[in-house]
């Protein structure tokens, strides 16, 4: 009688490959997700013990910086579309010269404002207030700050951020307001 012989094919071979990748990503992403997602290769996982009994101070972002995340944001948003209308404009075979060259400075002073709108934030937090939010459009400037104080925001503060204000962007003194949130 004849032994029967163990013939691994093509099919096999890529079946069992695929057994394998898939086991080890499975892996993966068990250990992946076991720490919270916070993994990584060359990390040592290490025994702590834990109270289950004992409670913690969490803390919640406050809606004031709610506020100023979601403005960042809202305010980034619209920038970014208005910008992907100019591209879109200029990307269309419609546009003469003339029109391409004005929606091109168009997006140069965006940019611009998008720059100087950063930069004025990181000054005035760094004048010691908590949050700022600016937005300019060239011939104005709004300015929301977080002050942390419940009396609001004093003169001598209000002074200091229209200087900072002044010495990066040129605007009228009736065109600048400046808010606060307690």
């Amino acid at each position: 009688m004849k032994k029967p012989t163990l013939i691994i094919g093509k099919k096999q071979i890529l079946l069992a490959g695929m057994t394998l990748v898939l086991g080890l990503a499975i892996y993966i992403n068990y250990a992946y997700s076991a720490v919270g997602g916070k993994i990584k290769a060359t990390d040592v996982v290490k025994n702590q013990s834990v109270n289950y009994g004992q409670s913690q101070l969490v803390s919640k972002q406050s809606d004031e910086t709610d506020y100023f995340a979601k403005a960042r944001i809202d305010r980034t948003a619209s920038r970014d579309e208005a910008v992907q209308t100019l591209k879109s404009i200029i990307d269309g075979g419609d546009a003469t010269d003339e029109e391409k060259k004005t929606v091109s400075q168009k997006a140069q002073t965006i940019s611009g404002l998008m720059e100087t709108e950063s930069k004025i934030e990181n000054l005035v937090k760094a004048a010691g207030f908590k949050d700022c939010v600016v937005y300019l459009d060239g011939k104005s400037a709004n300015i929301v700050v977080k002050t942390g104080e419940k009396d609001g925001l004093m003169a001598s503060e209000a002074a200091k951020i229209k200087d900072i204000l002044l010495s990066e962007v040129s605007v009228a003194n009736e065109n600048i307001r400046i808010f606060d949130v307690a």
